[in-house]
């Protein structure tokens, strides 16, 4: 069995790497602790993108977030998918790895989305066998990220912090802790974002993520929160953090920025207050 101890981020704030930020990262003299790439971005044979990614790796260290290899799927994961993640980690050698707990492909189909799944005991042998076959191919402990949900599955018999618990005892897995998540699905299901920070176990997880959010509503007026990534992080989130460190301690902090994306002072604000987050708790 794995261990998800052996991943090596700092605990210091990171930011997801955006090509067009290339040059004001190389030019900051102190700009984050770690960078977080999308594996299916860097899969090609080489160009501009790799070499980038090779100046970038010497030096931060960097975080391979996958999004397509379907972890909650019915079917097998896709073979050939893998085996350019293993080729992608073996000459990267990132200090993490991670994937979301969703689905994205049925059958020959793949959906451009990240897609929820019930917490019942067969998708739970299913997630387990597919976890442990990513982490034999690549020789290496995967962190497992919680969604953002939009409904509830009334199959479910797991409570999603229990069912994190079990898959990461069964396969060895770490955890990846959404925070930006939790916040969206606690509103959307009308539960207590704080008692699934209770619930979940602090010391599986790897990373912490944030990002933005978007605001609509549904058709009874309710709030319906929008995982989008594509504005700040919002201070209700940032107070779910600051609840979730007191707890935890220090963990290695994202920024998300995947849409509509600002200018590279922007996102490095964020990222300095994540870096005061970390330094009010570690003090």
């Amino acid at each position: 069995m794995f261990d998800a101890s052996a991943q090596s981020l700092p605990n210091l704030p990171g930011v997801g790497y955006k090509p067009q930020h290339f040059s004001a990262i190389m030019a900051d003299a102190d700009p984050v602790g770690w960078l977080e790439i999308h594996a299916e971005n860097y899969m090609g044979a080489g160009g501009r993108p790799l070499a980038q990614l090779r100046h970038l790796s010497e030096r931060f260290p960097l975080s391979v977030h996958g999004v397509g290899l379907s972890i909650g799927g019915e079917g097998d994961l896709d073979p050939e998918h893998l085996a350019r993640l293993k080729r992608l980690c073996d000459w990267l050698q990132p200090a993490s790895f991670s994937e979301h707990l969703a689905w994205s492909t049925h059958d020959s189909a793949f959906l451009n989305d990240l897609l929820p799944l019930p917490y019942t005991a067969a998708t739970l042998e299913r997630v387990c066998a597919h976890i442990d076959q990513v982490q034999d191919v690549l020789g290496r402990p995967m962190l497992l990220e919680n969604p953002s949900s939009y409904l509830a599955f009334s199959q479910s018999t797991f409570e999603e912090p229990d069912f994190l618990r079990e898959v990461s005892r069964r396969t060895g897995c770490g955890l990846l802790l959404d925070v930006n998540n939790v916040f969206v699905s606690a509103t959307n299901l009308g539960y207590d974002p704080r008692g699934y920070v209770d619930a979940i176990p602090l010391d599986k997880v790897g990373e912490i993520h944030l990002g933005g959010h978007d605001e609509d509503e549904d058709e009874t007026g309710a709030p319906l929160l929008i995982d989008s990534h594509g504005r700040e992080i919002v201070d209700p989130v940032w107070a779910l953090l600051d609840y979730t460190l007191d707890l935890s301690g220090p963990k290695p902090l994202l920024i998300e920025w995947d849409t509509d994306v600002p200018d590279w002072p922007v996102l490095a604000q964020e990222a300095e207050r994540a870096r005061a987050a970390l330094q009010k708790v570690a003090a």
